[in-house]
């Protein structure tokens, strides 16, 4: 098969899909690397973005889709006769900043950051698909962890989370050593240290702000 003719079923792949397909099952049906199978599909992206078609491709993270473009989601809904959704509280933003920007993460640690009970909002976010369980963390009573799902990728336009503006704190401390992911996990998660929590506390209000340019922005439309 030609250069073309490998985009073109990929195309068909994913418009008979109708979500979004892992590159290693792309490569698999096609039967060629995955690195080639990437390549040839980020370049079906970025044809159909430069087009004047009604449909584009999209990466998350290690998958593609063909999805509408926002450009015609006014039209698509009034075709469709789809209400827009209902926008995302303050709390449910909060929560939703702090998964985006720790995960994984507990619940425990997500209402020491905001100070107040999340299972409610957690839930809520589940629902929605914005959010899920990513397995349990090794201490006593085993708490389960949460993170983003690929429908928050989808929904917020981007690729993958290094797409997320860094938060300004994090810009300041570019310089500064890393601790071991592991044990940093424990630290942040489960600490009972006054100060870490006074300090996760401290950084909310930005990393709420930061995600809610995003959603913003998303919705804008």
């Amino acid at each position: 098969m030609t250069r073309e003719e490998y985009k073109a079923a990929i195309e068909a792949i994913l418009f008979a899909s109708g979500s979004s397909v892992p590159v290693t099952r792309l490569a698999q049906t096609l039967e060629i690397t995955e690195k080639k199978a990437a390549d040839l599909a980020d370049e079906l992206c970025k044809e159909f973005e430069e087009s004047n078609h009604g449909v584009t491709v999209i990466k998350l993270e290690k998958s593609y889709q063909m999805v509408s473009k926002k450009a015609y989601a006014p039209q698509i809904r009034t075709a469709m006769d789809l209400r827009r959704n209902v926008p995302l509280s303050q709390a449910a933003l909060e929560v939703l900043a702090v998964v985006a920007y720790n995960q994984p993460v507990t619940k425990s640690f997500i209402e020491q950051v905001r100070g107040v009970d999340c299972s409610g909002v957690i839930g809520s976010l589940t629902t929605k698909d914005l959010i899920e369980e990513k397995g349990r963390l090794e201490l006593p009573g085993r708490p389960l962890l949460y993170g983003t799902t690929e429908n928050f990728l989808r929904c917020f336009s981007i690729s993958s989370l290094d797409e997320l503006p860094e938060l300004p704190q994090k810009q300041a401390n570019s310089d500064e050593n890393a601790l071991d992911k592991d044990d940093s996990q424990l630290s942040i998660f489960e600490s009972e240290n006054a100060e870490n929590v006074d300090s996760e506390k401290n950084n909310d209000e930005t990393i709420t702000a930061t995600v809610g340019e995003i959603i913003e922005q998303a919705t804008a439309e």
